[in-house]
């Protein structure tokens, strides 16, 4: 069937996170959001069509996760990825950082340093600092938008012996999809000094532009016995609400360390809705992801486009995956928290403050294009007069 994202979905009964919370995050309601990273599309209908049909029955007991959840995303992994999963190394989250949060702390000492690439995903700092671990940067390197791995920092901060790695593939916020021969050297380095790589690898149905994504324990030999991988359909399908995610263990021994911490706090099982959407996602999802990934490319050179023509001085790199763009606004010459504030109060945008990726980062924000194009010209014109009128 064909998808119409172009449609304004009216998100004020939707208990968006989004929408709902944006005098909590920003100080006012006054503000066009596209920060969180949840898209404002419907989701594929197949899904909708699963939760309707679900609800109908309407008993909501404990749920139990059948063969048929774990071949769709087993089945969805070897289409798409090559890659084969045994079944019986995957362990039930409530989310990849949830999972993250768990492996940090069940897999390291509070005297051990916790290895990150930033800017990222300002949750991978939290996952570590909450407790009580120490953050390690390996900072990416960016030379006209576009940022590589420093190899040379990267084994110099290895050799300090952290022991994970939390390792985005492919990268929020840059949107770089990592080569087979990046992957192989960063693989190879974290085996020479024994260090366990987490791979947050969340957005890797979202490539854009026929990129090849490719799964970090396919980087070199043996790369699986040292890799903890976490997945969802989440990201993909605009399904966090339902907060479901996968982690795939290389060995049972550390599966049953991530299990045993849930199974202490009685979180066993999907709810009934996640486990029917997640399968309905993988078995018939693929259609409405095709017609969305051409959809976000559209948008992508949209904001480029739009940036080009109207405010030069917004710097936009077109991402190789996700629905997020990371916007250099350093030549408009203000401190992150002036750029804050002049995003929320005169631009009237929410967007991600660029801090919040790298600690030290100043004049750089993430903004979620994952919206129907109106919305997102919208918002771009909205920060065109504001610029204008600066």
């Amino acid at each position: 069937m064909k998808y119409n994202f172009d449609e304004v979905v009216n998100r004020s009964n939707n208990f968006s996170a989004k929408y709902d919370e944006r005098k909590k995050k920003f100080g006012t309601d006054d503000l066009l959001p596209l920060w969180i990273a949840d898209m404002d599309f419907k989701t594929a209908q197949p899904i909708i069509d699963a939760l309707e049909e679900r609800a109908r029955q309407g008993i909501f007991g404990y749920t139990y996760r059948p063969d048929s959840y774990y071949e769709a995303i087993c089945n969805w992994q070897e289409k798409r990825n090559n890659r084969t999963i045994d079944k019986s190394l995957i362990s039930f989250s409530p989310g990849v950082v949830p999972s993250m949060s768990v492996l940090v702390r069940e897999l390291t000492d509070s005297t051990d340093y916790v290895l990150i690439q930033t800017p990222v995903y300002s949750e991978f700092y939290d996952v570590v600092e909450n407790w009580g671990r120490r953050v390690l940067e390996n900072p990416l390197v960016e030379k006209e938008g576009k940022y590589t791995i420093d190899f040379q920092d990267l084994e110099t901060k290895l050799a300090m012996r952290p022991r994970l790695f939390i390792f985005c593939n492919p990268h929020n916020p840059v949107g770089r999809v990592w080569s087979r021969e990046e992957l192989k050297k960063v693989v190879e380095l974290c085996i020479k000094y024994g260090v366990t790589i987490i791979a947050d690898e969340i957005h890797s149905d979202l490539i854009l532009w026929g990129n090849k994504f490719t799964p970090t324990v396919h980087a070199c030999d043996h790369a699986g016995k040292h890799i903890i991988t976490c997945l969802a359909a989440s990201k993909t399908f605009n399904l966090a609400g339902l907060q479901a995610s996968i982690a795939i263990f290389p060995n049972d021994e550390l599966k049953q360390k991530f299990d045993y911490v849930w199974k202490g706090m009685d979180i066993l099982r999907n709810n009934c809705f996640s486990l029917v959407a997640t399968e309905a996602a993988y078995r018939y999802g693929e259609e409405w992801l095709s017609q969305l990934i051409l959809y976000l490319e559209k948008n992508m050179l949209f904001i480029d486009e739009y940036l080009r023509e109207n405010i030069p001085d917004i710097k936009f790199c077109i991402p190789e995956s996700t629905y997020l763009g990371w916007l250099d606004c350093r030549k408009l010459n203000m401190s992150q928290d002036g750029l804050n504030e002049f995003m929320i109060k005169k631009a009237k945008l929410g967007l991600n403050s660029g801090n919040t990726f790298s600690r030290s980062l100043e004049g750089f924000m993430r903004i979620n294009a994952a919206c129907p194009r109106v919305i997102l010209k919208q918002a771009l014109d909205q920060l065109r007069k504001a610029v204008e009128e600066r």
